[in-house]
């Protein structure tokens, strides 16, 4: 079956990555990308799919998308690699963060000993503090607060 995707390296190109490849400390994708590459371009070795993936230990399908993001994406998104896109934005903000610790160190609600993460959680919703918030959530938070207060008296 003919190539759809065809890897026409440039010489520029094939210098960066052979000096990729010659530096020490590069991330071992990247040159795992660079010696793909190099195998797959039409002017030099022309591998085929499945000699490059036995060769580097993968499917052959990951040879494909390689070749196919080179020639869709260019040259520095396929040795890099995509950049991540997801974002996540955080949940509690400085004011409620303060007010569910204020909280947390008050007594806990008549027939209750302790506080527990979800009584919590629960408590935070119904003071109207957020409208929604999960008992992971306020662990985490706790977590990170309860450390810093912890590294503060000892430090």
């Amino acid at each position: 079956m003919p190539k759809k995707y065809i890897v026409r390296l440039t010489e520029e190109e094939r210098d960066t990555l052979n000096q990729i490849l010659k530096k020490r400390g590069v991330a071992a994708q990247r040159v795992r990308r660079a010696l793909m590459l190099l195998k797959a371009d039409v002017d030099g070795p022309s591998w085929t799919d499945a000699k490059i993936a036995e060769a580097y230990g993968c499917r052959t399908q990951t040879v494909e998308n390689l070749r196919e993001s080179l020639v869709t994406e260019g040259f520095e998104t396929t040795l890099q690699g995509k950049p991540k896109s997801r974002v996540r934005r955080k949940v509690l903000d400085g004011e409620q963060e303060a007010k569910i610790i204020a909280l947390r160190l008050g007594h806990p609600p008549q027939g209750w000993a302790n506080w527990t993460l979800r009584l919590l959680a629960e408590q935070a919703v119904t003071l109207e503090i957020v409208e929604s918030v999960s008992y992971e959530t306020l662990r985490r938070m706790l977590k990170k607060t309860t450390s810093r207060r912890a590294r503060s008296r000892i430090g």
